[in-house]
This record gives C-alpha cells, structure tokens and sequence, in this order.
C-alpha cells in the first residue's frame, strides 16, 4: 500500500475502512478538503448572484437580499440592539454576521460530505431557496430580479458536485481487487496515493473558481445600478426663488467644542433600512400624488425644477438618537414646499396620512395635519448645502416635515405619495412597535470642553433643539449644585439647532457636569431617561470631566 507522504493523515485506512467494500461508499475527504469545496461552491454561487444582480437591479444579489429580508423580518428589540452595539455600522455588522453563519453552514456541510456529495447538494438547494424567496418577496424589485438567484442556484449546483468529485479523485480512495478471508475475489477501497498531476490538477481547479468569483464579485460590485454620480454632476446649479436668511454670527460655539450650525453634507447623519442604497437616475425618477386627492398628480424631476424652488435651513432628528447621542445635524436644503404639491392636487376631507414610499419599499405615515400647517415647511428636497442630495440622503427627491422624526416625515428615494386614512395603512415602523405620530422631543446634550481641563472657571458647551418649537433656555449644574442659565447662541429659526454654553467652577477630581433645556412652550425636558423606542429618547444629559 503507498504511504506517500503527500497522502492527507486522515484518510489512512482504520480497523473497517481496509475491508470496505464498494457498496458500503468510500472513505472520507479530509473535513479541511470538504470544507474548502463547499465554501468555494458557495462563494461562486454568491457572486454570480451578485454579478447578474448589477445588470437586473443591486437588490436582486441573494446575499443582499437575503440580509434586507433579515432587517425586515427582525423584532424591533434586536434592531435597537444592533444599532446600540454597532451604531451606524450596524448594517456591515448584519453582513459580516450572514458572512461568518454561512462560513458555519459550510463547516457543518463540509463535515458531513467528506464521503458523498449529496449533504452538500441539499445545502445548495437549500440556501437557493432562502435566496429566491428573498428575491421574489423584495417589493422594490421588477420580475427580471429572479433570475440572480437562478444563476446563484444554477452556478452552485453545479460547481459542487465538480469540485466534490475532483477532490475524491484526488484525496479520496481507490478501488483495487483483492482476496477476501474465504479466498474469494473482493473489491477493497484503500487509500489513494496523492499525485503531483492530481494535487495540481484539484489546486488548479479551486483557483480557477476563487479567481473566477472574484470577477464576477467585482464586477457585479463596479456595474452595479446606473451611474449616479455622472446623474448627480449633471445637474444644473439651483437658483432658488426664495433663499435661506443668511446664517448670523454667534450662530454656534464651535470654539467652545460645538458643532458648527451647518453640518457638512459628509458629516451628516445617515440612518436607513436599505442594505443597497436606492440609484435612481434623475431621468428614470417620477412621482405619483394620488389617493384621497381631488387632482392625482404625476411629476418628473423637471417638473420640480421648473417649479419655484426654497431653500431653508433645518435640523433633521432621528427617533434612534439616545440621550447625549449625534444622530442630529442641520443642512440647507433646497426644494419646493410640499404645502403647495398638496393644495395643487386638492386634499379630500378624511385624508389624515400622507403616507410616502421609497423605491427601495420603505413607507411612512405622516399626519396630514402637520403637513399642511401654512407655517410647517415641508418639502421635497432636492439639493442639500447647494448641491443636488447626495445618494446616501435620499437623491434625487427626499421628503422632509420639520418637527417629526424621521422614520414618520423625512423618507429618501421618494416615490409615491398617497392621501389615506391611519385605518387602512401602516407605515415601516408602525408594525413593528414605533409610535404613529412623533414630534421630536425637547433635548441637550453637553460637546465640550475637549481635551485636558485645568480646575477652576471651565467654559462648557453643547446643542439643545426643540425642531418646530423652539429653545427657550438651557441650564447646567455641576454634581448636585444649583442650576445656572447658559448663554445661548444666536437663533436662526425655530426648526433649528440652538448653541449654549456656560462657565462653571470646577474643582480637582471628578466633575460631573449636567444640562436641560426649555422650549418655547415653556416644558422643561424631563429627568428621567427613557428609551428611544417608542417614540424617541428623554432625559438630562450628563458628562464627567476630570479637573487637574
């Protein structure tokens, strides 16, 4: 018998494998062997997805839509989760997390096909089936999305079994004739001796389909979707009728450890359920306004354009944010007023949602009420700091209803817009447990000072919004001493962010330093700290500084 040193330790005959005979199978794959083939079948499996994905839609990828499948269907509790753990790389966390459990799955697959093929084939059934029913179930996907995971399946199905039986023909064993106990001729499996020809020949072949996957993942990756960017720079430059008031000084305390009023379009926050961000171009987008409206109005990007355009300066509030938490900003955004749009299409009375969709599926309900007070300044978006919304902020159309959070007043990649009832739809979010109206709440957080601190006079600022209502006063304590008022920065409006700060004493040691604010209803934000869900987060903001 070889005992070539190249023959894998594992596959040595034991006590039963030197008389086993045809029908009772051949001995095992090394598990290292069979794993490898079942990832490499996977990963050529997902990235031929992902490749025909970027011609018939980014969504249509298995893997992809598999995960936005997994954010639909979660509770609410470990979406809270995930973004407490993760915060804005909760998304990649979900990925990576589908990454290491399908490495899992092949672990456990490859263990149990180190003899035969067919535990592995019914992994690749198995995952095709997740992957298409993910696919056919993604509302924002037209009927051609299909056939990313057919290709998935179609690739998988048949590099498995390749791969399966040049890894046997490699590393597995022979069949040889010899003489059973009796004296009768007996087929006896025994090791095979591994080959120079045959290891390359199997070394070969897994190059060939990592390489392979590798192309088809990068490609799918660079041609995927229609080109934004190019869509984005050929706009033409906003010439709003109506400007933003120009920003007064004194607006914010950045040298004191504030944010600067205006949040850097790269800066701003960014919260979304989409795994792929929507792409769609100006010249394929278009916008029905229909349901409980006396005049259903369809419009294209142009149509918005030719309109009269208004810049305005707003805060933009998102119901995650916990208490102390960033997930604020302020932009200039330019758009035209949603009041109108409504008032154009006529407004049946009973009408009591405006209930947005996203091309990506994403809907939400805001109240009617709210949209059409004269003095509210929802719009439709269409540039951010004077340029067109960036992709990830909803371009080319974005809704936005100053004083609600976001999850029930500011959907991106806008669609459709339908007057209804609360009764006869329900936005994303409301199923799942959050609030159906949401006003932002009152709050302050401290941003500074940064750095080292020096006991004694300490200057101490930070950011209070009350979007809609307004800042009144903040005050600060230090530990458990009296509440003084801070200075207040220059307003802007009252659908902005407003900039306190105060000098207070501290002394060597430990400092903790606590503020709240006052609106201009006269309600002080409360105490107690609450979570964000339902409807969004409460509580004084309080942070330790160390005094030398």
């Amino acid at each position: 018998m070889d005992t070539s040193p190249g023959l894998p330790d594992d596959v040595s005959p034991g006590p039963d494998d030197a008389t086993r005979t045809e029908s009772e199978g051949p001995m095992r794959l090394p598990l290292g062997t069979a794993v490898l083939v079942v990832v490499l079948a996977l990963l050529a499996a997902l990235t031929a997805g992902h490749f025909v994905a970027a011609f018939v839609g980014p969504g249509a990828s298995p893997f992809l839509a598999v995960g936005n499948s997994v954010i639909d269907l979660a509770p609410s509790w470990l979406v809270e989760f995930g973004k407490d753990v993760f915060g804005t790389k909760n998304k990649l966390a979900l990925l990576l997390g589908i990454g290491v459990a399908l490495v899992l799955i092949a672990l456990a697959a490859g263990a149990v096909s180190r003899r035969r093929a067919a535990p592995g084939i019914g992994l690749i059934i198995a995952l095709g089936a997740v992957g298409l029913a993910a696919v056919v179930t993604r509302p924002e996907l037209g009927q051609l999305a299909v056939t990313a995971p057919i290709v998935s399946f179609l690739v998988g199905i048949a590099v498995f079994p390749w791969l399966h039986r040049l890894a046997l023909e490699t590393y597995g064993p022979r069949t040889v004739s010899g003489t059973g106990d009796a004296g009768g001729a007996v087929e006896v499996r025994e090791p095979r001796a591994v080959t120079d020809a045959s290891r390359r020949r199997f070394l070969g072949s897994t190059i060939g389909v990592a390489a392979g996957a590798g192309v088809a993942g990068l490609t799918g990756q660079t041609f995927a979707g229609p080109d934004i960017q190019a869509s984005r720079a050929d706009i033409a430059p906003f010439a709003p009728a109506t400007t933003a008031p120009p920003i007064p000084a004194g607006a914010d305390f950045a040298a004191n450890g504030t944010p600067t009023l205006i949040t850097p379009n790269r800066d701003f926050y960014t919260i979304h359920t989409a795994l792929v961000v929507p792409r769609v171009p100006v010249d394929e987008w278009t916008l029905r306004i229909h349901g409980m409206v006396e005049r259903p109005i369809t419009l294209t990007y142009d149509d918005l354009r030719q309109r009269p355009l208004v810049e305005r300066t707003l805060t933009l509030a998102c119901v995650s944010n916990p208490v102390g938490g960033t997930l604020i900003s302020t932009a200039n955004f330019i758009g035209v007023d949603l009041r109108d749009l409504l008032r154009e299409a006529g407004v049946k009375p009973g009408a009591e949602q405006l209930y947005s969709t996203s091309h990506d599926g994403f809907t939400a309900g805001t109240p009617v009420d709210a949209v059409m007070e004269p003095d509210r300044r929802a719009m439709l978006a269409l540039g951010m700091n004077g340029e067109p919304l960036p992709v990830s902020h909803g371009f080319p159309v974005r809704m936005i209803v100053p004083g609600l959070y976001g999850f029930v007043s500011a959907t991106k990649w806008l669609v459709d817009l339908e007057l209804t009832t609360w009764k006869a739809k329900q936005g994303y979010w409301q199923p799942r447990g959050w609030a159906r109206e949401a006003p932002v709440k009152t709050q302050s957080r401290i941003d500074g000072p940064l750095g080292d601190i020096t006991a004694g006079d300490v200057v101490v600022a930070g950011t209070a919004w009350a979007p809609h209502v307004g800042i009144d006063a903040v005050e600060v304590r230090v530990d458990d001493g009296p509440w003084q008022r801070a200075e207040l920065s220059t307003e802007v409006s009252v659908d902005t962010w407003r900039m306190w700060r105060a000098t207070v004493r501290m002394s060597p040691g430990r400092n903790t330093v606590t503020c709240r604010a006052t609106d201009r209803t006269g309600a002080t934000q409360p105490e107690v700290e609450t979570p964000v869900a339902p409807d969004g987060a409460t509580g004084w903001h309080s942070v330790t500084f160390t005094a030398q």
